[in-house]
């Protein structure tokens, strides 16, 4: 291979990168991926002698640096709101992001009745998220849905809920909490968070101990 082909497999590559870049629904995503494709086309401009082409990616990517700079720097304030089983804006949400909880909880039927807890994240007072829970036993929770709307997977909603905030369930008497495996990513999640396969009632889940510092 020439170097003059290695050099337009760059700007395809490139090309290719800052495409996906736009289709990302999240704003964290979309600045990581814009910066990879945008250095990319940098450096093919220069190497090729095509100074706007470098001299312009090379102004993305600064941008793409500052946001990302504002972003982890950024000071978010995070809350829940309990919300009854039968709330009108709970099953308004669950009908409009249907078949995006399809996606990550495939079969997922509400059933109100079951609910023990059904709470909003709040993310600078915006809902970025959902979780609904029923008791299996005394100590024992089964989350049913951890949902996250798209603008907000970051796992910053997973650290304040199962990290920072475990004494939300504690101070209702859970000792550990659990999920059934629902796929390969929300399982990489569910171990990010803290969660380890144990078997209960026979079944393989997810469990997490919340008076074990993880």
């Amino acid at each position: 291979m020439s170097v003059m082909d290695i050099l337009t497999l760059i700007g395809y590559i490139a090309s290719a990168t800052i495409a996906t870049s736009m289709v990302m629904n999240s704003i964290l995503k979309l600045r990581w991926i814009n910066l990879f494709g945008a250095l990319m086309f940098a450096t093919y401009g220069y190497i090729i002698g095509a100074l706007p082409v470098g001299i312009l990616n090379s102004f993305i990517v600064s941008v793409d640096i500052y946001y990302l700079i504002k972003i982890y720097s950024r000071k978010e304030y995070f809350t829940t709101l309990d919300i009854r089983s039968d709330n009108k804006y709970l099953l308004a949400f669950l009908d409009f992001y249907k078949n995006e909880i399809d996606r990550f909880f495939p079969g997922f039927k509400y059933k109100p009745e079951l609910n023990t807890i059904s709470f909003l994240i709040l993310r600078n007072m915006a809902v970025a998220g959902i979780v609904l829970g029923r008791q299996i036993d005394k100590k024992t929770l089964y989350i049913s849905l951890d949902f996250a709307i798209p603008e907000y997977r970051d796992f910053k909603l997973g650290n304040y809920i199962y990290l920072n905030k475990k004494n939300y369930f504690t101070n209702l008497g859970y000792e550990k909490i659990c999920f059934e495996p629902k796929g390969e990513k929300f399982i990489m999640y569910l171990i990010k968070m803290g969660f380890s396969k144990q078997k209960i009632n026979s079944k393989t889940m997810f469990v997490k101990q919340l008076n074990i510092e993880n």
